[in-house]
C-alpha cells in the first residue's frame, strides 16, 4: 500500500517510464510520416474526442469498481483484526480453573490459552500466504514480456520490502509439530486450522475448562474467521468481470491510434514547429489513459504482492503483537513499517 503523501517520481519512471517511451516512439514515428508528406491523413477532431470522453468514462467507471474491491477486502482485514483481538480476550477471560473438578495449575491453564492464541496466529499467516498464490488473471501470473518488470516490481516496490521469513516458518513456530506435519499437508491449510481449534474447545468442554455458552462464544468467533476468510478468497478467486478489463484495454488502444491522426493535423495548422510539440503532448495524453487502465487494473486485485496491495503483512503484525501481548509476552516482533514510501 502506497502511504508517502507524494509521488516519488524517480520510482513512478523506473516503473511506469516505459510506457511513455513507447508511446513517444509511436508518436514521433506518426509526426515523421506527415514532416515527410507520406501521410496526409486527417480525422476531424470531434469523433476523436467523443471517443476519448466515453473511453474515460469506462475507464472510470472499471476504476470504481475495482476500488470497491480493494476497500471491501480492507474492510474485511480491520474485521478479522477486530475479531482477532476479542478472541484473545475471550481465550484470556474464559480459560480458566471456574468449572472444573479437577483443578488444573495455572501453568498448565496458560499454555491452554498460549496454544489457542498460537494456533491463531499461525492461521492469519497461513491465510495471508495463500491470498498471496497468483491467479491466472493477475498480472504477476500472465507470461508477457512485461512480465519480467513485474518481478522486479514484487521484489523492490512489494512483498519483497519486508523480511518474509516469517511468512515461510510461521507454522513451525506457532504450532506443535505433529500438529504443523498434520495440516501443512491439506489442501487448505487455513481452513484446517480453525477446524483444530474447533476440535480443541471441543475438548476443553470435555474437561469443563470452559461451560457451554463459553463454548458457544469461542465457537461463534471461529464462524465469524471462517466468514472473513471466504469473503477474501471470494476476491482473490473471482476476477473483475474480465469483459469489462479487456474491452477497457482495447477502448484505450483503440482512442491512442486514433488520436495522433487528429491531434497533429490541428496543430500542423499553426506552423511547421507545432509538429514537434505535437509529439510530447499526443504521448501525454496517452500516458494519461493508459495509467488508468493500469492502475485500475492492479487495484482490482488487491492480494498480488504488488505496491498497491492490501498490507497484509503490517495487520498479521498487528494482531500478532496484541495477541502476544495478551500473553504478557514482553519478546515481540517490531511492527512493519513503511519503506520507500510502500507498506506491505
Amino acid at each position: 500500500m502506497l502511504v508517502s503523501k507524494n509521488i516519488n517520481y524517480i520510482t513512478l519512471i523506473k516503473v511506469r517510464g516505459k510506457s511513455m517511451i513507447w508511446l513517444l516512439l509511436f508518436m514521433g514515428i506518426i509526426a515523421l510520416l506527415y514532416y515527410l508528406k507520406i501521410i496526409s491523413i486527417k480525422i476531424p477532431w470531434l469523433p476523436v474526442s467523443v471517443i476519448g470522453t466515453a473511453v474515460a468514462f469506462y475507464v472510470g467507471f472499471k476504476n470504481n469498481q475495482a476500488y470497491d474491491r480493494m476497500w471491501e477486502a480492507r474492510k474485511i482485514w480491520g474485521g478479522i483484526i477486530n475479531e482477532s483481538r476479542a478472541w484473545g480476550m475471550m481465550v484470556d477471560g474464559y480459560i480458566s480453573n471456574l468449572f472444573s473438578s479437577e483443578k488444573e495449575d495455572q501453568e498448565q491453564i496458560h499454555q491452554i490459552k498460549k496454544r489457542l492464541i498460537y494456533r491463531h496466529i499461525a492461521w492469519i499467516y497461513a491465510h495471508r500466504s495463500q491470498l498471496l498464490i497468483p491467479t491466472v488473471w493477475e498480472n504477476r501470473s500472465i507470461k508477457t514480456q512485461n512480465n519480467k518488470s513485474i518481478k522486479n516490481q514484487i521484489k523492490s516496490f512489494g512483498i519483497g520490502l519486508v523480511d518474509d521469513e516469517i511468512t515461510r516458518t510461521e507454522l513451525k513456530m506457532f504450532l506443535p509439530p505433529d500438529e504443523h506435519d498434520r495440516l501443512i499437508a491439506k489442501v487448505n491449510t487455513a481452513t484446517q486450522i480453525l477446524n483444530e481449534q474447533s476440535r480443541d474447545l471441543a475438548d476443553l468442554r470435555k474437561q469443563n475448562i470452559i461451560d457451554d455458552f463459553r463454548h458457544v462464544e469461542l465457537e461463534q468467533i471461529l464462524r465469524s474467521f471462517y466468514g472473513f476468510q471466504g469473503k477474501n478468497e471470494r476476491i482473490k478467486k473471482f476476477p473483475l468481470p474480465r469483459q469489462y478489463a479487456h474491452m477497457s484495454r482495447i477502448f484505450v488502444g483503440i482512442f491512442i491510434i486514433l488520436l495522433p491522426f487528429s491531434m497533429i493535423p490541428e496543430l500542423l495548422k499553426l506552423g511547421d514547429w507545432a509538429l514537434w510539440i505535437s509529439i510530447p503532448l499526443c504521448a501525454i495524453i496517452a500516458w494519461v489513459y493508459v495509467m488508468m487502465e493500469i492502475v485500475g487494473e492492479n487495484t482490482a486485485n488487491p492480494f498480488q504482492g504488488l505496491v498497491y496491495d492490501i498490507p497484509m503483512m503490517s495487520l498479521c503484525r498487528t494482531i500478532e503483537i496484541d495477541l502476544r501481548e495478551m500473553l504478557n509476552e514482553t519478546e515481540l516482533p517490531p511492527p512493519i513499517k513503511a519503506q520507500n514510501g510502500v507498506l506491505m
